[in-house]
């Protein structure tokens, strides 16, 4: 494994890791519970992250070598998702449910999809361009970049999971 899939792998799993701890240390109504105006439910956050944990076909899919730095988008997306006085608004497709959540269905299904991403993180060329899927407005991205989303995405909920935590 080379070793910057060793760093990603590391960040990976310590942000999917205090994500599924925090969803853990709550009941099913806890996980039901709009904790303050304007906020998703812990439930609906992990729903919405199941979602846009979805990659699996991207990464799996067409794919090209890379003319560029593997990684050079995520410096970018990172100060975007470490701005916590931005609100950002999720794409439609990965808006979470408005029914009731499960806790042991939720933790079970995020599980399956951190597996197949870890999965990913140890066995692929990561320096590929995934073509079937784009975010918008940030053009094609890499399997590492796909993969470095999703773990600056987990990171910023985890932030914003303590506060809904915290105020229920």
């Amino acid at each position: 494994m080379k070793a910057m899939n060793t760093e990603l792998l590391n960040r990976f799993d310590a942000a999917t890791e205090k994500l599924t701890q925090q969803l853990s240390s709550l009941n099913e109504r806890q996980l039901n519970t709009v904790p303050f105006t304007g906020s998703w439910t812990a439930g609906q956050l992990g729903n919405h992250l199941y979602k846009s944990y979805n990659i699996k076909n991207v990464l799996n899919g067409n794919v090209e070598d890379t003319d560029r730095d593997p990684v050079a988008k995520l410096p970018e997306i990172e100060k975007a998702f470490k701005d916590f006085t931005i609100k950002m608004n999720s794409p439609e497709m990965v808006l979470p449910t408005t029914k009731y959540i499960e806790k042991e269905r939720l933790l079970s299904s995020l599980q399956e999809r951190i597996e197949e991403q870890r999965e990913a993180i140890q066995t692929m060329d990561l320096s590929k361009t995934c073509l079937d899927a784009e975010i918008p407005g940030s053009g094609p991205f890499t399997r590492q970049e796909w993969l470095g989303f999703n773990t600056i995405h987990t990171e910023r909920h985890n932030h914003q999971l303590k506060n809904i935590i915290n105020a229920l």
